[in-house]
Parts: C-alpha cells; structure tokens; sequence
C-alpha cells in the first residue's frame, strides 16, 4: 500500500476510534466534572485512552499525506476540515486533562466528527500545489488558524452545553428557539452527509457546460441533483435533473447547491426527529447533562477563548498578512475570506471586553461562544462554498 493509502486508513481508523470514545465517555457521564482525575470512572479513563489512539491515528494520517503529497495537507476543503476536526479532538484532549470532564468529550467528539465526515463529501485526490500555494507559509498560516479555531470550537461546545442544561426546555420561549436553531443548523450538516454519501453511493454524475467569471467556456461535475446550475449553463449528461435556476457568473453554483441541499435535507430530518420524539432536540439532550457544573463550563468556554484567541490572531491575520504581502504585494485586500477573518477577530475581541469589563459570565458568556463558532463555521462553509474570491481555491 502506498502512502496516499495508508493515510487513508489511518483517518478511517481515527474517525472509528473517536466513534467508540463518544459512546465510552457516555459511560461516565453519570459523574460531575471534577478538576483531578481522583473521580473518573473506568468509563471516562477508557474513553480518553481511545481517543489518545485515535488522535495519534489522525496525526498519522496527516504526516503520511503530507509525505505523499510533498506539501502541508491543508490545501483545499478536504485536507484543511480534516486538519480542523483533527485540532478540535487535540484542544478537548487539552482541556480534558485540566479540568477531566467526561461529558465535554461526549459533545466535543461528535462535533469533530461531523466535522470530519463533512471533509469527506469534498474531493480527496492528492493534486499538486497550484502557483499561489506553493510556499512555506502555506503550513504556517494555515494550520496555525486552524488550530486557533479549533480552540476556539472548545468554547462553543462547553456553551452549547451550558445553554442545554440552563435553559428550561418545559416553556417555549426566545431562548429555546434560539437554542433549537443551533440544533436545526448541527442536524443540517448530518443530513447533508447523508444525502451527499447517498448519491455517492449511486454513483450520480451531471455534466454542465458554462460561461464563467472569465467570459470563458468551461465544464462542471455534479455530483448531487442540480437545484441551481452554474451561469448559463447546459446539461451535458442525458437523463439527469435539469436545474431550477442558473446563477450568476460570481457564484459557485456546484458549492451553492451543497448548501441548499444541506438546508432541505435539514429540514426533513429535523422535522423526523421532531414527530417521532415529540421534544425538542435540546430537550432530548438535556439529561446528559444534568450533573456536569455550571460553573465549570463557563470556565472552561473562557479559558478556551483565552487561549484560542491569540492562537487564531497569529495564523489568521498576522502570518496571513505576511504570506499575502509576500504573494500578492500587499498584506490587505478585503478578499472575502480576509474580511472574515477579520469579523471572527473582533468578535472574539468583543468576547473578551464584554467578559472582562461588563461582567458577561454564564447564559450570555455561553451565547457569545456559540455565535463565534457560528461565525468561523460560515467562513468554512459558506465563504469557501459559495463566494468567489482570491481564496476560492480553498
């Protein structure tokens, strides 16, 4: 087997070992958070065990690629969501040995593994670098803001779970709408993995001859049903769905019409989740956290961002000034994926002033959590997905 291979299995194996981690820290979610292991039972010893395995398979699969492919593997979709579910796992493994709570793991797991099974819908051919990447600040940059958002992501999950234990579920109220909209857009992600992993498996393919930004001729692949199609666009391949509307030249419509997708099948699946168990899906979460502190998880989301913070200033606006200065001769061009870099700085800077200097701890500190991660999950998918820009080739 040659290395692309191992790699390969290496990452199946990760994503298998974090599976069988989730369900062992389910074992030990009957303890309350404690800040020494002196309390953890075998169930929550074994599942960081088996998450240390997989982690360490994830490292291997990482190095290997990168062997086979000559270059860091955080160039397109597929190899930098990987990298960031791989820097989530590393971040909850270094919180958990702080502050050993069982139930973080039981949140923080699952996040990373949609994260990872997301990464599988994108192409995961090795290609070589285009003109533009061919640097060594391609690993620097990248894989620095990715592990700053990976910390970061350790923020959201110990507020997702804040809010889960705090909010009363028995009353609707503007706090378990929002709550649930956060549960709506988690359920999205998995139904798009489904829908994508079906039609993978039938191997469906559309053809689409377009006009692009350019003004030139060229060809697209679809490989889901077309809701949208690309900027006058024409279906090569017979018997495939033709599109409900062609977009314009500027955006991607084969990314635009994963997103929309993603909302349908969401929809539909919540709404199955919402029948068949009459709760809301924070509802049904809500007793597996009942015995974790409150406290603790409002710690544990600031001391994140305490940490997660200037990581992610480092790799996503210093080194990646310094690379665009170096690239393109200047360090600032209000691209897109600049721009949003630059929102998710200031919110998480905002983050820090509000909690530091107007007291925001608790419900509000957990609120601030989950919309910055809301935020730097837009920059993932829609920005790469669906605007055109300078880092489109990401």
């Amino acid at each position: 087997m040659d290395l692309a291979g191992i790699s390969s299995t290496l990452l199946e194996a990760a994503f298998f070992f974090y599976l069988m981690a989730t369900f062992l820290f389910g074992g030990a979610i009957r303890q309350k958070g404690l800040r020494d292991g002196e309390g953890l039972n075998r169930w929550g010893k074994l599942g960081i065990i088996v998450t240390l395995i997989g982690f360490a398979a994830q490292l291997g699969y990482f190095f290997t690629r990168w062997a086979a492919a000559g270059h860091a593997p955080v160039s397109n979709l597929f190899e930098f969501t990987t990298f960031f579910g791989m820097m989530i796992v590393g971040a909850f493994i270094l919180i958990f040995f702080i502050y050993k709570t069982a139930v973080l793991g039981l949140f923080a797991l699952p996040v990373a593994l949609i994260i990872i099974a997301y990464a599988s819908m994108f192409p995961s051919e090795i290609s070589p670098l285009i003109p533009a990447l061919q640097s060594h600040w391609l690993a620097i940059h990248v894989t620095t803001a990715a592990a700053g958002q990976g910390i970061l992501g350790i923020s959201f999950i110990a507020g997702m779970i804040y809010l889960v234990k705090n909010i009363d579920q028995s009353v609707s109220t503007k706090k378990t709408k929002w709550l649930e909209a956060v549960m709506f857009f988690i359920v999205s992600v998995v139904a798009f993995i489904l829908i994508t992993s079906g039609f993978s498996l039938a191997d469906y393919k559309a053809e689409f001859e377009y006009i692009d930004k350019e003004d030139a001729a060229a060809k697209q692949e679809f490989t889901i049903p077309a809701l949208v199609g690309p900027h006058e666009g024409t279906l090569l391949t017979e018997g495939k769905m033709e599109p409900l509307a062609d977009m314009p030249a500027f955006i991607n419509a084969k990314k635009l019409n994963t997103v929309l997708w993603s909302l349908i099948g969401g929809v539909i699946l919540y709404v199955l989740i919402r029948v068949l168990t009459r709760k809301r899906v924070a509802a049904l979460l809500q007793p597996f956290v009942r015995n974790v502190s409150s406290d603790l998880l409002d710690e544990i989301g600031y001391r994140s961002v305490l940490i997660g913070f200037p990581v992610f200033t480092l790799g996503a606006l210093i080194f990646a000034m310094i690379w665009a200065q170096i690239a393109w001769t200047r360090f600032w061009g209000w691209d897109p994926k600049e721009v949003w870099a630059l929102i998710t700085f200031l919110f998480y800077a905002a983050f820090l002033h509000l909690r530091l200097s107007r007291g925001w701890h608790g419900e509000k500190s957990a609120w601030l959590a989950v919309v910055g991660f809301g935020i730097i999950m837009f920059n993932l998918v829609a920005v790469n997905l669906v605007i055109a820009g300078l880092h489109s080739y990401a």
